[in-house]
């Protein structure tokens, strides 16, 4: 099957440019956190999208028109593709099994009452000590099971093709950002490109990988083919990987160094 020899590849290029991919992918992980209250299954909103509708009224009673609900809903489905794929993808490069992202399994917690936490981020959290499997059977069978979502996502929620497919691109490419300006650019672009390839569905359609030399540095960084429409939000802001203001962004993105810790910043936060 295309892109199974990607967490292969992706190591043997880490070694090439003396980087540890363990090492790097272990940084990468968010640290264990306890069990945290949940709201619903998404396998319950799947079944029923009318709950995550009333469950976004509940939270954000201010946001009152179509264009504002769907921002708030294309975020959520965002922090789905870096709280849930993106861990279980950096685990599958890490050790070459992981679990699957299971809709049973997988649950919306309330808003985090910390300070300035974002209430559509860090929301979605994967059950523990779930069941593995290997490289072959997570790329055959998430990709289906991304298919099968975006279905919902698509036509009862109405995230747009472009939304939905990059948000998860990022989330499936979370190994590759976890060393964006510390790989040699162009390899790294091109596993990342090989490796959404490889789902059999839109995901390698709507997400680029592209190397980039901006004030002398090289670096390697995701392009949406999409807008979550996060600006839209009270706390707004625009993506690392966000085509509107391509030229402030890539100004901050030169501020980074190749001595900075892998994973302390991703380019799709």
């Amino acid at each position: 099957m295309a892109g199974t020899d990607g967490p292969e590849r992706y190591h043997q290029l880490l070694r090439s440019t003396g980087l540890d991919a363990r090492q790097v992918l272990s940084g990468a992980l968010a640290p264990f956190e306890a069990p945290r209250p949940a709201l619903r299954s998404l396998a319950q909103y799947l079944a029923q999208p009318e709950q995550l509708h009333q469950q976004l009224r509940e939270e954000q009673p201010d946001a009152t028109t179509p264009r504002l609900q769907r921002a708030y809903l294309s975020v959520l489905q965002q922090d789905l593709a870096l709280q849930v794929i993106a861990p279980l993808t950096l685990r599958l490069f890490r050790d070459g099994q992981a679990p699957l992202p299971e809709p049973d399994r997988i649950f919306l917690a309330p808003p985090r009452p910390e300070a300035g936490t974002p209430p559509m981020q860090a929301r979605w959290f994967l059950a523990p000590d779930q069941p593995t499997v290997t490289v072959a059977t997570f790329v055959q069978e998430t990709g289906k099971r991304l298919e099968e979502w975006y279905a919902v996502f698509r036509h009862r929620l109405g995230i747009s093709p472009g939304a939905y497919w990059s948000s998860m691109g990022l989330g499936l490419g979370a190994p590759f950002s976890a060393v964006w300006n510390l790989a040699e650019p162009a390899p790294l672009c091109e596993q990342a490109n090989a490796w959404l390839a490889g789902f059999g569905n839109e995901v390698g359609r709507h997400l680029d990988w592209i190397p980039l030399t901006f004030n002398g540095q090289s670096c390697a960084i995701p392009q949406r083919r999409g807008c979550c429409l996060k600006y839209l939000l009270p706390e707004g802001g625009y993506c690392g990987t966000c085509g509107i203001y391509r030229k402030d962004r890539l100004a901050a993105l030169s501020r980074q160094t190749r001595s900075r810790a892998p994973g302390q910043w991703q380019p799709g936060q």
